[in-house]
């Protein structure tokens, strides 16, 4: 693992100085000699299309009430978290110490790999499958690139959609591909073939 822990720089141990910490139960070990270098980029709104609602925090800390909404009935029992979710404003929250396996991607296959929650970073944004996405949620996505290639050796950022192609459609067509491509110039970050011209 690259970077400083404890007391230095922009991390404490896996947890980033700047995020919200609300610590969810759903993770566990990577394994051994795992190498963290692909970053994972869903979107999630709770009910869809709604925003600023908490209940996508509710549902990763298992706090969600299935009762409070006709759409909660069919993730009953859901388990499941990222280790990163920004809001439309561009707060960002963590859920999961970046050195555990977030329960983010399901079953998966990337840059030659299969299960993909084994050696990457999962990041929510808080928008709805297809639709547009903030700037605010953009600048925090491209800052938390920044902050985690000081503790991972990111090499790929990738969406659901790419990781799962037959089970995913997130972010969608709505997220801004090109943009990203332009703002990780030079960092050496690799993006899915062809998702720049988006």
């Amino acid at each position: 693992m690259r970077g400083a822990t404890q007391g230095a720089g922009p991390w404490r141990d896996g947890w980033l100085r700047t995020a919200r910490r609300l610590p969810s139960p759903n993770h566990g070990s990577r394994p051994a000699g795992a190498r963290v270098d692909l970053l994972v980029v869903h979107s999630i709104s709770l009910p869809p299309g709604e925003y600023g609602t908490g209940q996508v925090q509710r549902l990763f800390t298992n706090r969600l009430d299935w009762e409070a909404h006709p759409y909660f009935k069919q993730i009953r029992g859901l388990q499941v978290s990222s280790h990163f979710f920004i809001e439309r404003d561009g707060t960002l929250w963590q859920f999961v110490d970046t050195g555990r396996r977030a329960w983010h991607a399901g079953v998966s296959h990337y840059r030659g790999r299969d299960g993909c929650n084994d050696d990457s970073i999962g990041v929510e944004l808080e928008g709805l499958e297809g639709r547009a996405f903030e700037p605010a949620q953009y600048e925090a996505l491209l800052s938390l690139c920044t902050a985690l290639q000081l503790r991972h050796p990111i090499r790929h950022v990738a969406g659901h959609e790419h990781i799962a192609p037959a089970r995913k459609h997130d972010p969608g067509p709505g997220f801004d591909w090109a943009r990203v491509s332009a703002a990780l110039a030079g960092t050496g970050i690799l993006l899915p073939p062809g998702a720049a011209r988006r």
